[in-house]
């Protein structure tokens, strides 16, 4: 068999019911999806990395030594208790919270590349011993195309986002909850105009995350969002390190 050369990419995603999808016969009805929005895998594919699914049955610790870089996508809210909260306006997935709260421990323990997406944000966030503002309206624009730029992120000089991204830019915004109090050894390195963080960059560490969703954003093919290149990047120079070669460095 060929030897993989694409940095695999492991991508958890949400559990459904086949009720909750239309078209689906109704004897199929009780039975499990797991499913995230395609473009998350495009990305990676654009990118130059190989997405591989990671089903929320699976163990974590069974998957982490096959891969080179973690996209923790969005989705339902993190469950409050684990920030100390009690729940006032959220739809959780304690499951899903326990599979990439496990898989970001052991991506942390062997330094793999983490690019936290709306959701990923915050779990990196919690994870890291930070809280959640449950509900922020107004950054739930889905009252417009998901590509469509609803307002301007300003990013931190020198800066990972800095580097990639410049000094601001145009995003969408489809989250209705928000970081409050920000997690040890992460830095905010972006900003909404109202304050709202819009990312976080971990100490130490090849971890990225942010608050809009670039997977959405009107990017012809077959190009990808540069912060999709950046995870590929890492997590090809973490596979050549791995395997005695030299490879690119920030």
């Amino acid at each position: 068999m060929e030897k993989i050369a694409s940095p695999v990419i492991g991508l958890p995603g949400r559990r459904k019911q086949s009720a909750q999808v239309e078209g689906f016969p109704e004897t199929l009805n009780h039975l499990d999806m797991d499913v995230y929005l395609s473009d998350y895998a495009r990305q990676v594919l654009r990118a130059g990395g190989l997405p591989v699914h990671i089903p929320l049955d699976a163990d974590p610790v069974h998957y982490l030594p096959l891969l080179d870089g973690i996209v923790l996508p969005g989705g339902a809210d993190i469950e409050p208790s684990r920030y100390g909260h009690e729940n006032t306006n959220s739809e959780t997935e304690p499951l899903r919270d326990q599979i990439e709260f496990s898989l970001l421990d052991g991506a942390l323990e062997a330094s793999i590349p983490v690019l936290g997406i709306c959701r990923g944000l915050q779990v990196v966030n919690v994870h890291a011993g930070g809280t959640i503002v449950q509900d922020v309206p107004p950054h739930a624009r889905y009252d417009q195309p998901p590509s469509a730029l609803t307002h301007s992120v300003k990013f931190e000089a020198h800066s990972r986002l800095g580097l990639i991204y410049g000094n601001d830019a145009q995003v969408n915004s489809l989250h209705h909850q928000a970081v409050d109090q920000v997690g040890s050894g992460l830095t905010v390195t972006a900003r909404a105009e109202d304050g709202t963080v819009e990312a976080l960059e971990m100490e130490g560490h090849d971890v990225i995350a942010i608050q809009w969703h670039p997977e959405m954003l009107d990017i012809p093919a077959p190009d990808a969002d540069p912060v999709f290149g950046w995870l590929i990047q890492r997590a090809a120079a973490r596979r050549n390190s791995k395997n005695g070669k030299s490879g690119p460095r920030e």
